[in-house]
């Protein structure tokens, strides 16, 4: 056991799944058809999404994956009555899922697509549950590069013993408030007893299902667990997949709620306590990006972004990329950010460091943690949130700024227009418009510097 910077006892995180050809090392970065066009797609859809990547500089700038999310298969047939492959909706792909993906392949694109490890999807579609074997064989055999792996539909023998939802988890211990009437796929419904080993959970179990028929494939799948956080995920997604999401699903607002789908600003709380198990080879999900969509703002899209690269969490675009605003795409496609997102030598999420408006280490869905920092071969980097509805006045003292000193000078950096904005000694206040973000990187003066 080990305690996490903010007292809660954890398990150690289990040993990383390792790709031998480097896959998963690094966040996915890439784009999802979801969020824009949820059941609505075909082939079309994807091979224009992927020209455009192309031609938007997204793909030279290391966004390689065209991710086919649920809605793909044929809902009425489901599977051959031989082979009990998969079968695709061929009104929407009609020349089947292998011609769509070598259409992509062919402009130096990757292609996802999308499962469930219970007995259907959420949209209603086959589930994988008892055909692991058979459908990452299919997969491989089309050529697919990337996995989603979702949720729903979970069958009762499947049910973990004990409940774990990250969303009603209230910011105390082991005793998380858990009892809102929903058993979340659990027989008791009741929270586990503390030092719990969930990698012996049902949930868990599922999920190594498909890793383990994946791995018995002749080309790598980017595994991607779609388990919402549940059964603590975050504490056996390493050895199980490349990426696990630690939430219910994400909405274009900044603190609204819809269903189990939630608001950037609820989503950063969150992160706030659970950012520590990202690192080289597995990553924290914090869902696809909403960026450009729904009710954001322009600075709520910036902070988006950032805090989303600052995690190491994977970005997946989930915009229409087809007439997409240039501040949207600058955004999208800020070289620093993406840098520290996928650095080649620091593998950990930039952490909080103080909470702002809030006393740290209060869980709060509303003003979640505001000062952040972490390494890169660039230097330290420092993300400033504003939570608050009007432009205030942030001050950096560099004394609370993990590896950095009030004795020294430092230059700082914008990383969000590129430019230094000077020399400081003990620190530097910044002017953050409401629910924008900050990015600065700071570099130490040379000591033969004026």
């Amino acid at each position: 056991m080990r305690l996490d910077p903010f007292g809660l006892s954890l398990p150690l995180t289990a040993a990383a799944l390792v790709s031998p050809d480097g896959t998963g090392k690094l966040p996915a970065l890439g784009w999802n058809s979801w969020n824009e066009y949820g059941c609505d797609i075909n082939e079309t859809v994807f091979v224009n999404v992927a020209r455009l990547m192309v031609d938007l500089g997204l793909k030279d700038l290391g966004y390689e994956y065209v991710n086919i999310d649920d809605c793909w298969s044929d809902k009425t047939l489901r599977r051959d009555n031989v082979t009990h492959e998969l079968l695709p909706d061929y009104a929407k792909f009609p020349n089947g899922i292998a011609h769509t993906v070598g259409l992509i392949h062919e402009m130096g694109l990757k292609v996802g697509i999308y499962g469930d490890a219970g007995s259907e999807t959420c949209g209603g579609y086959a589930g994988s549950i008892g055909y692991e074997e058979t459908d990452a064989a299919t997969f491989a055999k089309w050529g697919i590069d990337y996995l989603k792996y979702d949720n729903c539909a979970v069958p009762e023998e499947w049910f973990d013993l004990w409940k774990y939802v990250p969303e009603l988890w209230k910011g105390g211990g082991s005793n998380e408030e858990q009892d809102n009437g929903d058993p979340g796929n659990s027989l008791t419904g009741k929270p586990a007893p503390p030092g719990y080993d969930w990698s012996t959970s049902n949930t868990s179990a599922r999920f190594n299902l498909m890793r383990d028929a994946l791995l018995k494939q002749n080309r790598t799948i980017q595994y991607s667990l779609c388990a919402w956080g549940h059964a603590h995920v975050e504490q056996w997604g390493n050895s199980t997949g490349h990426s696990w999401r630690m939430w219910g699903d994400i909405y274009p607002e900044w603190f609204g709620q819809w269903q189990w789908s939630w608001g950037i600003a609820p989503i950063l709380n969150h992160a706030s306590f659970f950012w520590n198990t990202s690192n080289f080879w597995g990553h924290n999900d914090f869902d696809m990006l909403e960026v450009g969509n729904g009710n954001l703002t322009y600075e709520e899209s910036r902070s988006h972004f950032a805090l989303w690269a600052a995690l190491k969490s994977p970005l997946i675009i989930g915009t229409k990329l087809e007439g997409i605003k240039p501040e949207i795409l600058a955004i999208l496609s800020n070289r620093e950010l993406l840098a520290f997102n996928q650095d080649p030598v620091y593998g950990e999420s930039a952490a909080p460091y103080k909470w702002g408006v809030n006393p740290d280490f209060t869980w709060n869905q509303t003003h979640p943690a505001e000062y952040w920092a972490g390494k890169s071969v660039a230097g330290t980097h420092v993300f400033v949130l504003n939570s608050l509805n009007e432009t205030t006045t942030k001050k950096i003292k560099f004394s609370e700024v993990p590896g950095l000193s009030a004795r020294k000078k430092y230059v700082v950096h914008d990383m969000w227009t590129g430019n230094d904005i000077g020399i400081f000694k003990r620190g530097v206040e910044v002017e953050v418009r409401r629910h924008d973000t900050a990015a600065l990187r700071i570099n130490e003066v040379d000591s033969n510097a004026a």
